[in-house]
C-alpha cells in the first residue's frame, strides 16, 4: 500500500533493489570476486549485520554463467560441522553419508566430476559463517586438499560478522587463515555525504520522483541507522507506512522519529 502511495517500484534499500549503490566498495569486492573465479581459493567477506554483504554477493553471482559456475549458498551454519558438509553434499546432488570420511570422499568425487568432466566450477558461499562450529575451521583445510593438495577446485566465500576475522586469527585456525587468498571488509556508511548519496540512490532506484526527507530527517536517519543500509531501509519503510494514513507525500521529521521509536 505504501509503495503505491509514494509511487515506488520497490522498497528503498530493500532486497528487491536492482542496481546497488557503489562508492568503490562493491567494485573492490567484484575485482577480488573475479580473482577467485580465475584462481579458485578462499575469500573472507566481513562486516556488521545489515551492511550489505549478502546483497553484494547476490548481485555478483546473478551475472555468472550457469554453464560455467554452480553457486552453492548455505546460511544454516548454527549446527555441527558434520551437518555443514551434509548440506553441501545435498546442494551438489550427493546423498550424504553418515560417516564423515565417506561423506568427504563423495563430495570430493562430485567436485572432481564437475570440474574435469563438465568444466563446471563450484562456488560455495557460506553465509553467517561466524556461527560455524570451531571444529569446522580446524578441519576445513583438510577437506580442501585435492590431489595431494596440488589442485584448487573450489571457490569458497566465508561471509560473516567482523568477529569472524578475529576468530580466524587464533593459532588453532592458522592453517585455514593461511589459505585465505582474499579478505574484504564492508563498513557502515557513516559519513554524511556518503550516506546522503546512498539514500538518494536508493530512492531514485525505487522510482521516487521527489525528495521525501529533509536534511535534518536525513541526519536523524543516519544516526539512528548507524550507517547500516538494512536498518536505514527498515526505518524509511516504517515511516512511509506511518505517513500513508496521514495523507503525506513526504516524511516529516516527527514521522521519521516515530518510525525510529517503533523499531527500538
Amino acid at each position: 500500500m505504501y509503495l503505491q502511495h509514494f509511487g515506488l517500484r520497490h522498497a528503498p534499500l530493500g532486497k528487491d533493489a536492482g542496481e546497488l549503490w557503489d562508492d568503490g566498495a562493491l567494485a573492490h569486492l567484484k575485482e577480488r570476486f573475479n580473482w577467485l573465479l580465475q584462481s579458485p581459493g578462499i575469500g573472507l567477506l566481513t562486516g556488521e549485520p545489515g551492511v550489505g554483504k549478502t546483497a553484494a554477493l547476490r548481485s555478483l553471482t546473478a551475472s555468472l554463467n550457469p554453464h560455467r559456475y554452480q553457486v552453492l549458498y548455505q546460511a544454516e551454519t548454527d549446527f555441527g560441522r558434520f551437518d555443514i558438509y551434509r548440506g553441501l553434499a545435498r546442494s551438489l546432488g550427493v546423498e550424504p553419508s553418515y560417516r564423515r570420511a565417506q561423506l568427504w570422499r563423495d563430495i570430493k568425487q562430485r567436485v572432481h566430476e564437475m570440474v574435469d568432466t563438465k568444466q563446471l566450477q563450484p562456488l560455495w558461499i557460506v553465509d553467517e559463517a561466524q556461527n560455524l562450529p570451531l571444529e569446522f575451521f580446524r578441519d576445513f583445510p583438510s577437506f580442501l586438499n585435492f590431489a595431494f593438495d596440488s589442485r584448487d577446485l573450489m571457490t569458497v566465500w566465508l561471509v560473516g560478522h567482523s568477529s569472524l576475522s578475529q576468530t580466524l586469527e587464533r593459532a588453532p585456525y592458522a592453517a585455514l587463515a593461511s589459505r585465505i587468498g582474499v579478505r574484504v571488509q564492508f563498513k557502515a556508511v557513516l559519513e554524511r555525504e556518503r550516506f546522503a548519496a546512498l539514500v538518494g540512490h536508493a530512492m531514485k532506484a525505487a522510482g521516487c520522483q521527489h525528495t521525501l526527507l529533509s536534511d535534518s530527517a536525513l541526519e536523524m536517519l543516519r544516526q539512528a541507522s548507524k550507517g547500516l543500509p538494512r536498518q536505514a531501509g527498515r526505518i524509511v519503510c516504517t515511516a512511509m507506512r506511518l505517513a500513508v494514513p496521514k495523507g503525506l507525500n513526504h516524511l516529516p521529521d516527527d514521522v521519521l522519529q516515530q518510525a525510529i521509536g517503533e523499531l527500538q
